[in-house]
């Protein structure tokens, strides 16, 4: 306990300040931080927030695109829909399909807790022709059909799928 308290005592201390029985003690003013953050464009697969001076064109919705979103929407839910894998396994085979915000939402999820066995049929979409950005595909499973949101941030961009939305009633 006494080492604990010597060294939180310590740390309160920094080489900045110095003193004498004769003067008091002087401190040198710490610069004002400045920020040097820079948001990243390449982290993982990922989508990442464009620069403010990049802010991309919206995309057009071509049927590459509409075929991508649906893969993308019938592969990810497969891969949730899978109560019976081990955690970590689950966890890294789920996540290669999310956005980082739903990376950090499903983290805890048990797949023990997953309602939802298997993908019944080819994914919908609803799409917003003005908004190549975002869809939600409709996704059939064994118990109802599933809604994911899906995100992408630029015509070449893959889709990444940022929330799930279940049936009505299912847990």
């Amino acid at each position: 306990m006494t080492a604990v308290t010597v060294l939180l005592c310590t740390a309160c201390f920094s080489g900045d300040q110095t003193s004498s029985s004769s003067e008091e003690a002087t401190t040198t003013p710490e610069p004002t931080p400045t920020s040097t953050y820079t948001p990243s464009q390449s982290v993982g697969d990922g989508p990442q927030a464009p620069n403010a001076d990049e802010v991309p064109e919206n995309p057009e919705w071509t049927p590459e695109d509409e075929d991508a979103a649906k893969q993308v929407a019938e592969d990810a839910l497969a891969d949730f829909a899978r109560p019976d894998v081990e955690e970590t396994q689950w966890a890294n085979d789920f996540a290669r399909w999310l956005t980082p915000e739903a990376t950090t939402s499903y983290s805890a999820v048990d797949p023990a807790n997953v309602p939802v066995k298997e993908v019944t049929g080819p994914a919908t979409l609803d799409i917003d022709e003005t908004n190549g950005f975002g869809v939600i595909a409709t996704v059939p499973t064994d118990i109802g059909d599933y809604g994911v949101q899906l995100l992408r941030q630029g015509q070449d961009e893959p889709w990444k799928v940022n929330r799930l939305y279940p049936p009505e009633g299912a847990n």
